[in-house]
């Protein structure tokens, strides 16, 4: 019998009895560092700032990229307010954060015009909210009554936003595959295993694509030793992209569909 022992905001412990504790809770995952898996990690160049904007009901709709001579963002359109993730190099957050918050808004208006409107939108740091960017991977997502499935046992970078992607398709991998043994009361960790070899090849494939691109196009833009907005500057694969209309389909293919797609079981599907 495994499980976790727990203790509440007032002081209060106890424990939780389970044939399997699933850990779905992300890159800093308590369950992760409790049972020690060892891990592999990659270094990032950059970090990302996340914070709102208001929206107009003239703005676009979807998701905007902004690429300017000297910021790279993307919008992403909540109906009644554009939530922002723009780049900066890793470990730069303080020192950049020295000069004024309301210069964000206006690097990326010289990109998208009709963000002029709102460049004093935000009006304190405290408003911008950092993200430690990191890229690992646990050797053994699972031990004795314990899977870890998600961020928790491998934390994405943010390009493409993909991390959401591959932590359903791991819970439904693992939905399918552990069902059986879990309804008989007989999970093993042979059937833990299973749901890694399943799930390996799209993370290690995603995860490989995130740091060729964190190499080739990313640290040398953060570095300004690129101008990724200048169609003769920018890396080799996005000039690429930009010139053959077939290729561009690919990539938000592999981003909605994935490496390997997963499919929920019968027992899991509800039709009208």
């Amino acid at each position: 019998m495994a499980g976790v022992r727990y203790r509440t905001a007032d002081g209060a412990s106890g424990e939780m009895h389970a044939d399997l504790t699933v850990a779905c809770d992300g890159r800093d995952s308590v369950l992760r560092a409790a049972s020690g898996l060892p891990s592999h990690s990659w270094p990032t160049p950059m970090d990302v700032w996340w914070f709102r904007l208001p929206r107009n009901d003239t703005d676009p709709a979807g998701a905007v990229p902004v690429v300017s001579a000297n910021r790279a963002a993307v919008l992403l359109d909540r109906g009644d307010y554009w939530q922002v993730a723009t780049l900066i190099a890793k470990g730069s957050d303080e020192a950049v954060r020295q000069g004024p918050v309301e210069a964000i808004v206006g690097s990326m208006a010289e990109a998208v015009p009709w963000l002029r409107d709102r460049v004093d939108a935000l009006h304190s740091w405290d408003e911008v909210k950092l993200l430690d960017v990191e890229l690992d991977r646990l050797d053994k997502w699972y031990t004795g009554g314990l899977l870890c499935l998600g961020d928790a046992a491998h934390a994405m970078s943010p390009v493409g936003g993909v991390g959401i992607n591959l932590a359903v398709q791991d819970a439904v991998a693992a939905a399918r595959i552990l069902a059986e043994p879990l309804a008989e009361g007989r999970v093993s960790t042979a059937d833990l295993a299973q749901v890694q070899r399943r799930r390996t090849l799209p993370t290690a494939v995603t995860q490989g694509l995130q740091r060729f691109l964190h190499a080739r196009a990313i640290a040398p833009a953060l570095a300004g030793r690129i101008d990724i907005a200048g169609a003769d500057q920018a890396p080799l694969p996005v000039r690429v992209f930009r010139r053959i209309p077939i290729i561009r389909s690919v990539p938000p293919y592999l981003l909605a569909r994935g490496i390997r797609p997963e499919h929920a079981p019968v027992f899991a599907r509800r039709y009208p």
